[in-house]
C-alpha cells in the first residue's frame, strides 16, 4: 500500500499531498546529479540499488533529479513528486542530504532489505517542503563504560542518520575506561584501555588517532559533526590509574569497573593537571574539524565548590587554545563562561538557576534532561537493560515534552538544540544499544527537527508504529514498545 506523503519522522513542516499522483521507480529509472550533488547522488544510489535490484545509471534528463538551491537556507529540502519523477533539492548538501532521507521514508519498507525485493516502488505524490527547528540535533555514545568498535559506532550512525541527527558526542573517558589514543600520554590506552576496563570488567579497547579519524570522516561523509568529550575534572579515575601524578598522593588507585560515581577528581592546585589537559585538548582539536570539545564537568563531588571553580576557569582558555568552542555539562555554569560557551542541561529538576544565568548572560543550551531524553533509562521496571535512577522513560514521555519549556529562563532562542545521550553502564553490545535507542530515538529527533505545531502523539506513534518493517529488514534489534501498534 502506497504511503501517506507525510508518513515519515521528523514530521516535516510542510506537506502538500496530490492525492491523485503517485510515481514509481523501475528498471527504466536514472538519476541526474546536478554539480555539488554527486556525494548526496551516490549516498542515495546506494540506498536504493539493494532492494530495487536496478542498476539506476546516471543521466542528464533521470526520474529522481538531485539539485541545490541556496535560498531554500542551511540543511533546508523540496521534496516534490509528480508523475514525471521526484526532484529533490537542498538549500546545501546536507539539506539535500536530508531529503534523501525523506524519500528514502516514502518507499515501501522493503527498501531497507540488502536483496532485490519483489514489490512496486510506488512513492506518493505531492510536495514536502522541510527545514529543523534546531542547528544542533545529537546523539551521545558513550564508549568510555563500555567500548563500541568502529564497525560498531558506524553502524549506529547509519541507524540514526535518517532521523536527521546531525551531531554524533562520543564520551570517550570515564572512571573505567581511556578510549583515545593521546602520543603525549601513552599509558592512557595503555593501561586503561586495555582488558577489564568496561563496567563489570567487560572488555578492553580504544581508538587510535587513525580509527578515530575514521569515525570523524565516515561521519562528516554523512553529514555528522564530532563532538568528543574528555570529561574532567570528576570522572578521571582511570587517567590517575595510568598517571599517579595526576592525584592529590602521587599514588596510583585501584581501577574502578562499578557504576559508582564522584569519587575521582583532578588536582586543581597543580600545574601537572593543567599540563596534562592543555596536551589532550591539543591532540583531541587536532583531530577534530568540528567546531566542538566537550569537557565535561558533571559529577564533580569530589571536588569542592572553589576548586571546582579554579579549574574550569583554567582550562577553558585551554580550549580556546585549540581554536575550539567549549561545551560542558550544566555544572559548568557555576562559572561565568566565555561568550561562547555552550552547556547541556541534563538533571531532571524543573529549575537550574546556572543554566538560566548563562543563557541570560548569552550562552547557547543543548538540551538532554535525563527524565525524557536519556537513552539509558529503562522504557519501563521490567526492561531488562538500563537504569531507572531519573524514573522510567517511556517512548510517549520521550516524545511529550517540549525543550523551550523545560527549565525557566531558557527559552527557544537560547537553545543552540537537543541531544539523546546513551549512557552504556547496562550495555554489552550494539544489539543492547539498538534495543535503548530505538524507538525513542526517533522521538527525541522529532523534538529537535520538526516544527513545535507540527508534533502530535497519536499522529507520531502511528507512523513510528511503520518503522517495525524497517527495522526488521535492516537487522536493528528495537524494544516493541507496548504503547505502539506495530506493523
Amino acid at each position: 500500500m502506497t504511503k501517506a506523503l507525510g508518513d515519515v519522522i521528523p514530521v516535516p513542516a510542510s506537506v502538500r499531498p496530490a492525492p491523485a499522483v503517485s510515481w514509481t521507480l523501475d528498471s527504466y529509472t536514472s538519476v541526474s546529479a546536478a554539480p555539488g550533488t554527486e556525494k548526496v547522488a551516490e549516498h542515495l544510489l546506494a540506498a536504493l540499488r539493494p532492494a530495487t535490484g536496478h542498476v539506476l545509471p546516471r543521466s542528464d534528463d533521470g526520474a529522481i533529479r538531485l539539485r541545490l538551491d541556496a535560498a531554500l537556507g542551511p540543511e533546508a529540502y523540496r521534496l516534490e513528486v509528480s508523475t514525471g519523477g521526484v526532484e529533490l533539492t537542498g538549500g546545501d548538501p546536507a539539506g539535500l542530504f536530508y531529503a534523501v532521507q525523506t524519500l528514502r521514508q516514502l518507499l515501501p519498507a522493503e527498501i531497507e532489505a540488502g536483496t532485490p525485493q519483489d514489490v512496486a516502488w510506488t512513492v506518493p505524490g505531492g510536495v514536502i517542503e522541510d527545514r529543523p527547528r534546531f542547528g544542533y540535533r545529537g546523539v551521545m555514545l558513550d564508549v568510555a563504560r563500555h567500548f563500541f568498535t568502529v564497525a560498531e559506532v558506524k553502524a549506529y550512525l547509519d541507524q540514526v542518520v535518517p532521523f536527521k541527527v546531525n551531531h554524533l558526542h562520543l564520551h570517550l573517558t570515564d572512571d573505567q575506561g581511556w578510549r583515545l589514543e593521546i602520543d603525549s600520554w601513552p599509558k592512557l590506552t595503555a593501561i586503561s584501555g586495555g582488558a577489564g576496563t568496561g563496567v563489570d570488567g567487560a572488555g578492553p579497547g580504544f581508538y587510535t588517532k587513525d580509527q578515530y579519524a575514521d569515525i570523524v570522516a565516515y561521519a562528516a561523509e554523512r553529514f555528522v559533526t564530532v563532538v568528543p568529550e574528555i570529561d574532567m575534572p570528576g570522572h578521571v579515575n582511570a587517567a590517575q590509574v595510568a598517571y599517579p601524578e595526576l592525584t592529590a598522593d602521587g599514588i596510583a588507585p585501584e581501577p574502578r569497573t562499578d557504576l559508582e560515581v564522584g569519587y575521582s577528581s583532578l588536582v586543581a592546585g597543580k600545574e601537572e593537571t593543567y599540563a596534562f589537559v592543555a596536551d589532550v585538548l591539543r591532540e583531541v582539536a587536532a583531530l577534530t574539524p568540528g567546531p566542538y570539545l566537550h569537557i565535561g564537568g558533571d559529577e564533580a563531588q569530589a571536588t569542592t565548590a572553589e576548586d571546582y571553580r579554579t579549574f574550569i576557569e583554567r582550562v577553558l582558555p585551554l580550549v580556546a587554545a585549540t581554536g575550539k568552542r567549549p561545551v560542558g555539562w550544566h555544572e559548568m555554569a557555576a562559572v561565568e563562561l566565555p561568550p561562547d560557551a555552550v552547556t547541556q542541561y541534563w538533571r531532571i529538576e524543573a529549575t537550574d538557576a546556572g543554566t538560566a544565568g548563562a543563557a541570560a548572560r548569552g550562552n547557547k543550551v543543548i538540551m538532554s534532561p535525563a527524565d525524557r531524553s536519556y537513552l539509558d533509562m529503562k522504557y519501563a521496571a521490567d526492561t531488562p537493560l538500563g537504569l531507572d535512577w531519573a524514573g522510567t522513560v517511556s517512548v510517549e514521555r520521550a516524545y511529550s515534552w517540549d525543550p523551550a519549556d523545560r527549565l525557566p529562563g531558557v527559552g527557544e532562542s537560547d537553545l543552540l538544540g537537543v541531544a539523546a545521550p546513551l549512557w552504556s553502564e547496562t550495555l554489552r553490545s550494539l544489539a543492547d544499544a539498538q534495543v535503548m535507542a530505538f524507538p525513542r530515538l526517533p522521538a527525541v529527533a522529532e523534538i529537535a527537527w520538526s516544527p513545535r505545531a507540527a508534533r502530535d502523539w497519536e499522529s507520531f506513534r502511528r507512523r513510528l508504529a511503520g518503522l517495525g518493517p524497517r527495522w526488521r529488514h535492516r537487522g536493528v534489534a528495537f524494544h516493541p514498545a507496548p504503547e505502539i501498534d506495530w506493523a
